[in-house]
């Protein structure tokens, strides 16, 4: 009892205290309305919270992770690589490949707003502006009419030339798991062909109890490093963006 009284004395007398010493104003700008600035606030902790869904979906994250996860898929490995490894290439990569686009959203748009050159709304167009072209120029115009033609309004018509991202991002979304596939089908094509030719062979040598994936899979494995695999692969996939 004597410590929870004390507890409640020491609350009652630390309250006024701590907000007598926290100054409001001292964190919001002079002359800034306080609705304005929390709704800045909120904006850019949405913003941090699906930083990793921006990455894929405005990135060429999507198509490497699917490449990636099909080759494992086609060598016959659950959990070889890890999906921390697969994850991690297929982050770098995605740097690598961007590298050009963030370079230009920054130099162009967060930099001149952190040095108080351009105001919020445009710093925000120029950052967006270097996504838009890498976007548009790797969508399909098919995903692009598609998405166009389902909207109640043609949003292509209203803005020319200048494709609006709320048709740009799922229709480039879209086409990137398309490439993806293609690609994935492309890696697993050599290994099913492996899978086949060792089916075939212990079927004719009467091994009927002996799972042809034993057999198979050192020979897929052996087959890609032999081929020099991994290089051929990554450097595809960059090629592949321009």
């Amino acid at each position: 009892m004597r410590t929870v009284l004390f507890g409640a004395m020491y609350a009652a007398l630390a309250g006024p205290a701590v907000a007598q010493g926290i100054d409001v104003g001292a964190l919001m700008p002079q002359g800034a309305p306080a609705a304005g600035r929390i709704v800045q606030i909120v904006a850019v902790l949405t913003v941090l919270s699906v930083a990793p869904s921006l990455l894929v979906m405005a990135t060429c994250f999507t198509r490497l992770v699917v490449a990636l996860s099909f080759l494992r898929s086609g060598l016959g490995l659950q959990t070889t690589p890890a999906n921390l490894v697969v994850v991690s290439l297929a982050l770098f990569m995605t740097m690598f490949v961007m590298a050009p686009t963030f370079d230009k959203a920054w130099n162009d748009g967060v930099k001149p707003a952190i040095e108080n050159q351009i105001g919020e709304r445009e710093a925000f167009e120029r950052i967006v502006e270097p996504f838009r072209t890498f976007m548009a120029r790797n969508v399909r115009e098919k995903d692009l009419n598609l998405l166009d033609g389902l909207a109640h309004d043609s949003i292509r018509a209203k803005n020319g030339d200048k494709i609006d991202m709320r048709i740009l991002v799922p229709a480039f979304m879209m086409s990137e798991l398309r490439r993806g596939f293609e690609i994935g089908f492309l890696i697993a094509l050599p290994f099913l062909v492996i899978d086949m030719i060792v089916a075939t062979l212990t079927m004719a040598m009467g091994m009927m109890m002996l799972p042809p994936s034993i057999i198979s899979l050192p020979i897929k494995v052996l087959f890609f490093v032999l081929i020099d695999g991994w290089s051929l692969l990554v450097g595809s996939l960059i090629r592949s963006y321009g």
